[in-house]
């Protein structure tokens, strides 16, 4: 029986969940394709900036990974794709041209450095790359160790500001804002001083959430002395300052920018129709609407609910996408009529710091250490999963 041919491209949450059900059928040949040789567990980055945790934490080896299904189906090649052949079904990377019976897009999104803000991508940090957060960390940690050493000499304040207050740019105002309360707290050092600014365009944060967690994430980080200024824009950065939109210049060591993404380089390559924003437009069955055999799940596509909502680009959205894509690339196989999505969030849980967060989960809320201790089973569950299945691909 001929086996049919199924290329991802993709390692992110929607490309793993993908691979982990169409592996169980003998009959797949699976390959994933990814510039990187790891999967990037984003969800984590505001621990890995705080030094909860370490970069081997937030990462799984795809070789590893893609060696542990036991019908050995599923193989990994770290290339870059380039552009990718419709009507040929050939995909052109670095080094190759592969084929494909289907075809799987779930190369995720990047920050968007708009154009028009000066200075932007040469001062500010974006966290949705691995390699971008790693350097944001390492910038942190030295700066604090810089304040330290001028304990007792001076005292200027660590200055940050983050543009952007969706939820990576409060989880992570939160969380920096409270490591650095405890570090200094801990180690009884003179200068304790830390100023973070939470730069938000809307009117408040967290735009198009729940409003009980909206205002438990504003007191929360009240409370751990972020300043927070609504509608307002950041329209120019130099390498010691901010300008806002509203004329006010804000000194800054540094900067995290999270005020939005834009799908990654291979989408705008492809000749596949897009709605304003650049993500493609996909159908409910989540194949693009040029070709039957092609599928896009996960940042890079816009999914939209029944009442025509841009559905949140979370690992959870992610992951459900990659589930439906999975059953639907079966249907198919079989001749069978696709699934239509009825995809939805789960939850939602915001970390606010050590040991607290806020959260929304079924419909019931919760909040403080419980909410946190949840939302961190939930992250490690995932992450042990993940894990034992490279410890089976460490053997062959």
């Amino acid at each position: 029986m001929k086996k049919n041919k199924i290329v991802v491209v993709g390692g992110g949450y929607a490309g793993i969940k993908v691979i982990q059900k169409l592996a169980k059928n003998p009959h797949n040949e699976i390959i994933l394709l990814d510039k990187n040789p790891y999967h990037y567990m984003q969800t984590e980055v505001y621990e890995l900036i705080a030094n909860e945790e370490d970069f081997a934490q937030v990462t799984l080896d795809l070789f590893t990974y893609c060696m542990g299904f036991k019908n050995n189906n599923v193989t990994f090649y770290k290339q870059e794709v380039k552009n990718i052949d419709f009507t040929n079904r050939k995909i052109i990377t670095t080094v190759d041209r592969i084929s494909y019976d289907y075809l799987v897009l779930s190369v995720g999104a990047r920050t968007k450095f708009a154009t028009n803000v000066e200075g932007l991508r040469e001062y500010a940090y974006g966290i949705k790359a691995l390699h971008r957060a790693m350097y944001f960390k390492q910038k942190f940690e030295m700066s604090l160790f810089k304040k330290v050493d001028e304990s007792g000499t001076s005292c200027k304040p660590l200055s940050i500001v983050i543009a952007g207050a969706g939820l990576s740019g409060v989880e992570i105002a939160a969380q920096m804002a409270s490591f650095a309360k405890e570090f200094y707290k801990n180690n009884n050092f003179l200068c304790r001083k830390l100023n973070i600014v939470l730069v938000n365009a809307a009117e408040k944060i967290l735009r198009g959430m729940d409003d009980i967690l909206v205002d438990k994430s504003i007191k929360r980080l009240v409370d751990l002395g972020v300043v927070i200024k609504n509608k307002q824009k950041v329209v120019a950065l130099t390498k010691n300052s901010v300008t806002l939109s509203s004329g006010e210049n804000i000194f800054m060591d540094f900067m995290i920018f999270a005020g939005g993404i834009e799908p990654n380089g291979l989408i705008y390559e492809l000749d596949l129709q897009k709605n304003e924003r650049g993500f493609l437009q996909i159908k409910p069955t989540l194949q693009v609407l040029e070709y039957e055999r092609v599928f896009a799940v996960g940042d890079c596509a816009s999914l939209y609910d029944k009442e025509s909502n841009i559905l949140a680009p979370t690992a959870d959205i992610a992951e459900q996408m990659g589930e439906l894509c999975a059953d639907n690339i079966s249907l198919d196989q079989k001749g069978e009529k696709l699934q239509e999505h009825n995809i939805k969030s789960r939850g939602i849980l915001i970390a606010l710091g050590r040991r607290y967060a806020t959260a929304k989960v079924f419909g019931v809320y919760i909040n403080g250490y419980f909410a946190y201790v949840m939302k961190k089973m939930i992250e490690k569950i995932y992450a042990i999963q993940l894990d034992r299945h490279s410890c089976v691909g460490c053997k062959y």
